[in-house]
C-alpha cells in the first residue's frame, strides 16, 4: 500500500456489495481498502487499533447497526470520517447524521465516480453536502434545534469565525490559509481551537454550530462543484 494511499474501511453485511465496491476503489489511484467487516460489533472492537482515513459504514446490518457504531464511535477520540451508504437513505435523515458527526451520507445507488468524487472531498475538506441536502439542512437546522455550547458563541476571536465561515464554504486548508495569506499550520491551529471551543468533534459538527448560532446561514453554504 501506498503510504500517502487515503486508507478506507467498509462495514456492511452485503458480502457482494462490499467485495466489488472494494474491488473498484482499489482499482484507483490514491486509494485503499484496507479494512472490511460485515457487522458494526466486530468493527467497534478492533477501531482504536484500526488506522482508517474513511470508514464507509451502512445503517441497518444484522448485528450491530449502524446507528449505533455512530453513537459509539463520537464518545472515542478517533481522527476519522465517516460516509455513510444506505439503501435506507433519506434526505429527511440529513440533519440526525450530522449530529451524529457523519461527514457524507448517500444512498447506496451512488454512482461509483460520484462516490469517488465524494470519497476525496470528504478527506481533503471533512464533509461533502449535496444540493438537496443542503436545502433539507435550511429546515433542519433551525434554531429550534438545541443548541451546541451556545454561550461560546463571544468566545471566537474574529479570526477563528472567519475560518469557520470559509469551512462552511467547503474550502481546503490550503485554500483557506491561500485566502487568508497564513500558513496551513496556522489555519490547522484555528480549526482546532473552533472545535475545543465549540465543544464538537469534526467540521460537520462546527458548520452546525455555525448555522445554529447565526454565524453563517444555511443558505450560504456552497456547493462543490460537480
Amino acid at each position: 500500500m501506498n503510504s500517502n494511499s487515503i486508507k478506507i474501511g467498509m462495514v456492511d453485511d452485503d458480502s457482494l456489495f462490499v467485495q466489488l465496491l472494494s474491488s473498484y476503489i482499489n482499482n484507483q489511484s490514491g486509494m485503499e481498502v484496507v479494512y472490511t467487516a460485515n457487522n458494526g460489533n466486530d468493527y467497534l472492537e478492533v477501531a482504536n487499533e484500526t488506522d482508517l482515513d474513511i470508514l464507509i459504514l451502512d445503517l441497518k446490518m444484522s448485528d450491530g447497526n449502524g446507528i449505533d457504531v455512530l453513537e459509539r464511535l463520537q464518545m472515542q477520540d478517533l481522527n476519522l470520517n465517516t460516509v455513510v451508504l444506505s439503501s435506507y437513505y433519506r434526505r429527511s435523515f440529513m440533519g440526525q447524521m450530522l449530529k451524529l458527526g457523519v461527514n457524507a451520507f448517500f444512498p447506496k445507488e451512488i454512482e461509483p465516480e460520484e462516490l469517488i468524487s465524494v470519497l476525496e472531498a470528504v478527506h481533503s475538506q471533512g464533509h461533502y453536502f449535496s444540493e438537496d441536502q443542503i436545502s433539507v439542512m435550511r429546515t433542519q437546522l433551525s434554531n429550534k434545534t438545541p443548541k451546541f455550547h451556545q454561550n461560546k458563541k463571544d468566545s471566537l476571536s474574529s479570526r477563528e469565525i472567519e475560518v469557520l465561515e470559509l469551512l462552511c464554504q467547503q474550502l481546503t486548508t490550503k485554500e483557506i490559509a491561500e485566502r487568508l495569506f497564513v500558513s496551513t499550520k496556522t489555519i490547522e491551529s484555528h480549526k482546532y481551537n473552533l472545535l475545543l471551543k465549540t465543544g464538537v468533534k469534526n467540521t460537520a459538527g462546527l458548520i452546525i454550530y455555525a448555522v445554529q448560532n447565526n454565524i453563517v446561514d444555511a443558505d450560504g453554504l456552497l456547493l462543490l462543484e460537480r
